[in-house]
């Protein structure tokens, strides 16, 4: 049975999302403090994680960033602070998804689902013989989900990881947010277009040598994003 840890102090809210995710077949734990809450993050096993922003004592946005220096388990975050500014920060950090309050318990559950569903198809390919793409001074090897970049190791998020390969291996086609955001998180928008802008300018940091002037992720202004060769 899959495990997630809540770290959320309002208790209601923690208790009604445990519920809808036990009603849907997983094992739930709360924590209800940002210190606890962290230390039980870096210290059990879980398979994803739902964080939210304002915690007492350690806030979401360090839990978010710890876990992720250790770990590719899915993070979401959860805040009732509708500021992008947030949003990004947290997608940034290396996050998954950010949910604003109020949401309904079913439409996390989705969300939930549909992260755990990815994250498991992915790590259930390390069986298979390595599957790699190069492209110029770019080398992906799908199977063990690493990157190089001009012979150098880079580390990469799930999701920034998910979205390099799916352009990468789809030269030339150029793709809209909402087609990106649907193929790679694996759901509709519902107007998380951020998202998606967040990741490509994270990717962009880490393999273009002037992100002001991309030479592998172009945008197509007024339509999307596609990846030269």
């Amino acid at each position: 049975m899959s495990k997630i840890l809540i770290v959320e102090d309002e208790e209601a809210i923690a208790d009604l999302e445990k519920d809808y995710l036990e009603l849907s077949g997983f094992e739930v734990e709360i924590e209800n403090r940002g210190d606890t809450g962290l230390e039980k993050a870096l210290n059990g096993e879980y398979d994803l994680f739902i964080l939210d922003l304002m915690l007492p004592e350690v806030d979401g946005f360090e839990i978010c960033r710890e876990i992720r220096e250790k770990r590719n388990t899915p993070i979401i975050m959860v805040s009732a602070k509708k500021d992008d500014i947030d949003k990004i920060r947290g997608l940034g950090l290396g996050a998954d998804d950010y949910m604003t309050k109020p949401f309904s318990p079913s439409e996390l559950v989705a969300r939930v689902k549909a992260h755990m569903a990815r994250y498991d198809r992915l790590i259930g390919s390390s069986a298979q013989q390595n599957d790699v793409i190069e492209i110029r001074g770019i080398k992906i090897d799908k199977t063990a989900r690493r990157v190089w970049v001009n012979g150098e190791e880079t580390n990469f998020t799930t999701k920034e990881f998910d979205l390099l390969t799916f352009l990468a291996q789809n030269p030339n086609r150029v793709f809209t947010k909402d087609e990106l955001f649907r193929d790679i998180w694996d759901m509709e928008s519902i107007g998380d277009i951020a998202t998606v802008t967040v990741h490509i300018k994270k990717i962009r940091e880490k393999i273009e040598y002037d992100t002001a002037k991309p030479q592998y992720i172009e945008t197509i202004w007024g339509v999307g994003y596609r990846f030269k060769v």
